[in-house]
């Protein structure tokens, strides 16, 4: 009866090691690993941002001076300043705007004049700022 209460015990122990670091940064760290591939600012970052933020910082447009559309504009940043700091999603104003956290300086919550983008949708431009804002030099084609 022991043995069975002792192999019990250690299946449990177990179960709730696993159950605990499945809920810990394991899946954050293989997330950032993801965000960190250019794979992933083409396929997940831009079309959001294509989407959300095209019709002011992208093509022809760079309202507030700020042009999404490559690499070297994106992190030049525009009238404001820099508008992303890799690995710093805290301290990138464009993650600060998209939030709606301010800056006090600048109330004006991003997109402008459209809902405000979801959890998920923030959740992914913050990972991909966190694991370094990697995005290829030149834009992908147009499609």
């Amino acid at each position: 009866m022991r043995r069975v209460l002792a192999g019990v015990g250690v299946m449990v122990a177990a179960l709730v090691g696993a159950v605990l670091l499945a809920g810990s940064g394991l899946r954050t760290v293989a997330a950032q690993g993801a965000a960190s591939k250019p794979a992933f600012y083409t396929e997940k970052v831009r079309p959001l941002l294509q989407t959300n933020c095209g019709k002011c910082h992208f093509d022809m447009n760079h309202k507030g001076g700020l042009s999404l559309a490559t690499k070297a504009s994106t992190m030049k940043g525009g009238r404001d300043g820099v508008a992303i700091v890799p690995g710093d999603a805290a301290n990138s104003l464009l993650v600060r705007l998209i939030r709606h956290e301010g800056p006090a300086s600048d109330p004006m919550p991003m997109p402008a004049k459209a809902p405000k983008l979801s959890d998920e949708e923030i959740a992914t431009i913050e990972q991909w700022v966190k694991a370094g804002a990697v995005m290829p030099d030149d834009p992908p084609p147009a499609q």
